[in-house]
């Protein structure tokens, strides 16, 4: 399963490799950049599309190493304090295993137990039983990749960095079709430290308009209120109206909506103004790209673990090739092009 892979494969922000190289064994043409997207495209005539995908993932980076062999780290992306202590981690490009510590709770005085761990009070160990030990293994700088390996669960996948390895699963799915139209694929680094690598990308490809294919957070859990609960998980992908980086072109979110329900694909709209996503940089590059945004909601975003819904799945993957198809019969009519 070609999502089971790209989720095992490891890529903290700033260190897509393995899953840039996941990505070009699925394809036949490809060019990167100096920063690390990855580019194909189909020339054709008329309106120019790209769809755009993240590779990366929240992970964390060595900062230090203490005179015992502990390993210090900060946080690459945005990661919550509380997801941190006791997970599995692998270091670098040897896979060095570790576990990421802290002081027992039968050590905590009462006041510390009713805190959360802050990351800089963590620590991972691997074992090591000196400095020296320690650095003959991994280096100050060496990437960390929560050790997650995707499982599949009934109607459920369970998995690391769904966001935004559903959004890559779906964008090389649709690089199999064949579309009239120009279509760009654009596996993009970086975003989750600030969405930099489609600021490069975009500039690059200059589109006509842009569909940004991503993983979102499903909130219907016990611990979040009613009436913010959405999106749902079960319910179908979400179409983003406004984040915190976009408020995305009115034509082409209507474009969408309208596509879903012509097509009895069950669908939500995500919950304006949170989170962000490279629709943000991309919706600015030179003199603007019409941009929209279609994610699948996942429980447990930015985290070790993300669990994500098989019919979502299907129906985003679904929605995105009907919407293709559409700008194809209509030829960019529907954008006035």
């Amino acid at each position: 399963m070609l999502l089971k892979e790209l989720s095992n494969a490891n890529g903290t922000s700033g260190f897509e490799d393995e899953v840039r190289d996941l990505i070009k064994s699925r394809l036949s043409t490809y060019r990167t950049d100096a920063m690390g997207n990855l580019i194909t495209s189909e020339e054709g005539k008329g309106l120019k599309v790209m769809l755009a995908a993240h590779m990366d993932e929240v992970g964390l980076i060595v900062s230090g190493i203490d005179d015992d062999g502990y390993l210090l780290f900060k946080k690459v992306g945005g990661i919550d304090d509380r997801v941190l202590m006791a997970k599995r981690v692998v270091i670098g490009e040897n896979r060095i295993e570790g576990v990421i510590g802290a002081k027992p709770i039968h050590l905590l005085k009462e006041e510390e137990k009713k805190k959360t761990v802050e990351y800089d009070k963590l620590y991972i160990d691997i074992g090591a039983e000196s400095k020296k030990d320690a650095e003959e293994a991994v280096r100050i700088g060496d990437p960390v990749y929560f050790a997650t390996e995707f499982k599949e669960n009934g109607h459920c996948f369970i998995g690391k960095a769904l966001d935004d390895r559903v959004g890559c699963s779906i964008l090389l799915d649709m690089l199999k079709k064949d579309f009239s139209f120009s279509l760009y694929g654009a596996f993009t680094v970086q975003e989750e430290v600030g969405l930099r690598g489609a600021q490069v990308v975009a500039y690059d490809i200059d589109p006509d308009i842009c569909i940004v294919l991503e993983g979102t957070f499903a909130s219907d859990t016990p611990d979040i209120k009613e009436e913010l609960q959405t999106p749902k998980f079960g319910e179908g992908p979400a179409i983003t109206v406004a984040d915190r980086s976009v408020i995305c072109d009115p034509k082409l979110v209507n474009f969408f909506r309208d596509t879903a329900e012509k097509n009895d694909i069950p669908y939500q709209i995500k919950r304006p103004f949170t989170g962000g996503t490279d629709a943000g940089a991309i919706h600015l590059t030179k003199e603007g790209v019409p941009s929209g945004v279609i994610a699948l909601p996942s429980r447990y975003i930015h985290s070790p673990v993300s669990m994500g819904n098989k019919e979502d799945y299907k129906n985003m993957k679904e929605l995105v090739y009907k919407i293709l198809e559409r700008i194809e019969s209509e030829k960019g009519d529907f954008y006035g092009h």
